[in-house]
C-alpha cells in the first residue's frame, strides 16, 4: 500500500480504541502515550468500562463505534473475535485504518472481504499477532541465524484457565500465535496437517496438538493448552548446522551451533559446538505493535503483519481445527 501525498503531514493521527476489555484498555494507554498520535475516542458497548477507560485516559468515550468513524484515522478492533468482521469492514469502508486483533477474522471468507476492502480503498489492515513484535523473535530473524526452512519446529504454549477468551477454542485463542510465527519462519506451503484435541473445562477445544507437513519436507508441531498447571511458552527449532530454542517468557534464546573443528564427545570425534545465549533488547511488545500501526499509517508502508498474513494463519488454523472435528466425529 502507498500514498503519493501523505495526508497526515503536519498533525496527529486521531485514534480511538473498539472494545476495551481487559487489552483493548492496554491498546488505548499504549495510543495515549505515542508521539504524533492523539488518542480522540474510546468505545465500548458497556457505558460503564466505556466511561472508566475514557475518565483514566482523560479521553472522550462512546458506546457506538459508528459514530466517531468520521473523526478517526485509524482504529483498535479489541472486540470479541465473532464481531470482527462486523466492526472492521465497517471502519474500513469508512476509511479508518484498522488493527484488528487475532484471529482475523472467523471465517477465511469474511478474512478474503476484508483483506479486498481494505485493498480497495488503499487503507492499512494490520492483524494483531503479537509475538511477531516480540523482543525475542526479532533478536532471532535479525541476527541471520535461522534459515528460511529448518528441518523441525517444536511449539508449546500452555496456560493456565483464565475465564476471559474462552468465546474461541484454544486452537483459535493460543496456538494460531504459534502458527503464524512459524509461517514467517518457513519458505514453503502446509502440505497436510494432522491434528488432535479436546474439551476439558469448556465446550471449546481446551488442548491440542497439531502437526504441519510443509512442502518442502520440513515439519512442525504445536501444542497449545489453556488448562495447563503451569505456563510454558517456547519454541525449538532444529536445523542442519544448529538447534534454537526460543522462551517467551524469559524472553531468551539459546542456540547451539556448529563451527570449524573437531571435538570428543563420549570418546567419539564430532563436529565442534558452541553453545551461546543471544542479547535480546528488552521492550514494550505490545507499544512496539501499535506504534508499527502508527507507523505504516503515517508513512503509507505495508504493515509488519498484513491482512493477508492473518489471512493464512486463520487458513492453516481452520484447517486444524476441521482435523480435530473430523477425528472427534470419527470416534
Amino acid at each position: 500500500m502507498t500514498h503519493d501525498i501523505n495526508p497526515y503531514a503536519g498533525r496527529a493521527l486521531r485514534a480511538g480504541v473498539i472494545g476495551v476489555g481487559y487489552l483493548g484498555r492496554f491498546h488505548a494507554q499504549k495510543f495515549n502515550k505515542i508521539a504524533g498520535v492523539e488518542l480522540a475516542v474510546v468505545v465500548d458497548n458497556d457505558a460503564a468500562r466505556a466511561r472508566m477507560v475514557g475518565e483514566e485516559l482523560g479521553v472522550p468515550y462512546s458506546t457506538d463505534y459508528r459514530d466517531v468513524l468520521a473523526d478517526l484515522d485509524l482504529v483498535s478492533v479489541v472486540v470479541p473475535t465473532p464481531y470482527h468482521y462486523k466492526v472492521a469492514s465497517h471502519c474500513l469502508a469508512a476509511g479508518v485504518h484498522v488493527l484488528l486483533e487475532k484471529p482475523i477474522t472467523v471465517t477465511v471468507e469474511e478474512a478474503d472481504e476484508l483483506v479486498t476492502l481494505a485493498e480497495q480503498n488503499n487503507m492499512v489492515l494490520q492483524v494483531g499477532h503479537l509475538k511477531r513484535f516480540h523482543p525475542a523473535v526479532v533478536a532471532l530473524k535479525q541476527s541471520g541465524l535461522l534459515k528460511k526452512s529448518p528441518r523441525f519446529i517444536q511449539a508449546q504454549r500452555l496456560a493456565p484457565f483464565k475465564s476471559r477468551a474462552l468465546d474461541v477454542d484454544v486452537v483459535l485463542d493460543l496456538m494460531i500465535h504459534d502458527v503464524d510465527l512459524i509461517l514467517n519462519f518457513m519458505d514453503a506451503e502446509v502440505a497436510s496437517v494432522e491434528a488432535i484435541g479436546a474439551p476439558v473445562l469448556t465446550s471449546h477445544i481446551d488442548m491440542a496438538n497439531a502437526r504441519l507437513h510443509f512442502t518442502n519436507g520440513s515439519i512442525a508441531d504445536i501444542t497449545a493448552s489453556r488448562v495447563a498447571r503451569n505456563a510454558v511458552r517456547q519454541i525449538r527449532m532444529f536445523q542442519d548446522d544448529a538447534y534454537i530454542k526460543l522462551d517467551f517468557i524469559t524472553k531468551g534464546i539459546r542456540i547451539s551451533k556448529r563451527v570449524e573443528g573437531n571435538m570428543q564427545l563420549d570418546g567419539v570425534t564430532v563436529p565442534a559446538m558452541v553453545e551461546e545465549q543471544l542479547p535480546i533488547q528488552d521492550y514494550d511488545t505490545l507499544e512496539a505493535e501499535v506504534s508499527a500501526f502508527c507507523a505504516a499509517v503515517a508513512g503509507g508502508t505495508p504493515p509488519l503483519v498484513s491482512g493477508r498474513d492473518g489471512r493464512k494463519a486463520l487458513e492453516v488454523v481452520e484447517r486444524i481445527r476441521q482435523s480435530i472435528f473430523g477425528r472427534n466425529a470419527s470416534q
